[in-house]
């Protein structure tokens, strides 16, 4: 195989990773607990560039210089795992605060929009400060994690980076599974389904929404953490909002709510059918190329969402049987029993929670 072969398929293989933990992200968000969020790809910028910041080196000469090419506000240079881990840190804490004023005034499409406006300032705002983030230009000559540990280089260090790259979409996946079989994420499903009938059973749905937005967050600073660990580079124009709708295209064809169905999503559509026009022959100017991709995805959505549209794998449906209900219900009457003995004197149930711990 050639040199020329091995790079396309390390790099093809790399993008599926990051594909990964970004739609396993979002769908945290969107698939789970319901939040629309159109600007995700904010919060892998803000991965991409804590990443870039900590590895970077400290600015020379006082004057925020590095290279003599780039400028950027702070840096410095720290070892594996840091600099991914303050990605994750940047992409939760950005959550946030983001989290914190969109959510708990706004539903539906009025807080897609509203975050979708979020990430288009935040564009903004890198692109026409310099000193801040080295404006359109971005960064460049970022440090691959590990490189010098391993001795490796050329196509022997992109191998190793797919590896490395496998091993944390594992530890993603897990994450993500556990959460969504816990107590939190069926309670997340419930605030989807019907944010009244939750709220009614005592649950904080505020909160609750806050918490899957910044895990999400998170999963997104780590997705543009490992993605400029391997292209060494980063600018405005790699995070547009149309990154975003790709991935929510991803999640619809793949399955809402379902991690399985993201990872199918993200086989499909980036891959396979993101790359299916550069093989096919010519269309008009070779610069069309993008709208063509564009073009194929808004007409992938349309066609799963009027078809097909809990996905190509749709998410599990926990379902109980007629003995699992009366063993509930049986566990119920116990617990409000325990409650009036734990009441004492008074004989007051005491409901500090419901069965399932929340």
């Amino acid at each position: 195989m050639s040199v020329s072969v091995q790079f396309y398929l390390t790099l093809l293989l790399v993008y599926v990773g990051v594909n990964l933990i970004a739609c396993w992200g979002l769908n945290l968000q969107m698939g789970v607990a319901g939040i629309l969020n159109f600007g995700f790809v904010l919060f892998q910028a803000a991965g991409a560039y804590a990443y870039a910041l900590f590895t970077l080196g400290p600015v020379s000469g006082g004057a925020g210089l590095n290279a003599g090419y780039q400028v950027y506000l702070w840096g410095t240079q720290l070892p594996f795992p840091i600099p991914f881990l303050a990605a994750i840190a940047a992409g939760g804490l950005l959550a946030a605060l983001v989290g914190v004023v969109v959510l708990p005034r706004l539903r539906g499409d009025y807080q897609a929009v509203a975050l979708l406006v979020v990430s288009l300032i935040g564009g903004g705002i890198v692109l026409n400060n310099i000193s801040l983030l080295n404006g359109a230009s971005g960064l460049s000559g970022i440090p691959k994690p590990l490189a010098g540990v391993t001795g490796l280089s050329g196509i022997g260090y992109s191998w190793f980076y797919v590896a490395l790259t496998a091993l944390i979409c594992l530890m993603v996946w897990y994450v993500v599974h556990q959460i969504g079989v816990s107590p939190f994420g069926r309670t997340l499903r419930a605030i989807r389904e019907s944010e009244a009938a939750a709220r009614s059973l005592g649950k904080d749905v505020k909160r609750k929404r806050l918490t899957a937005f910044i895990v999400g967050g998170a999963l997104g600073g780590l997705s543009g953490a490992v993605l400029v660990g391997f292209i060494n580079a980063w600018a405005p124009a790699s995070w547009g909002y149309q990154e975003t709708f790709v991935f929510v295209t991803v999640i619809i064809i793949g399955g809402f709510g379902s991690n399985l169905g993201v990872a199918v999503g993200v086989i499909l559509v980036p891959i396979i059918f993101g790359e299916l026009p550069t093989f096919l022959p010519q269309l008009g100017q070779a610069s069309w190329l993008g709208a063509i991709q564009l073009i194929l995805y808004g007409a992938l959505t349309l066609g799963f969402l009027w078809f097909r549209p809990r996905g190509i794998v749709p998410e599990k449906r926990i379902s109980y049987s007629r003995s699992d209900l009366v063993g509930r219900g049986r566990q119920v009457e116990a617990n409000e029993m325990l409650a009036v003995v734990l009441a004492g004197e008074e004989g007051v149930p005491r409901h500090d929670g419901d069965v399932s711990g929340q």
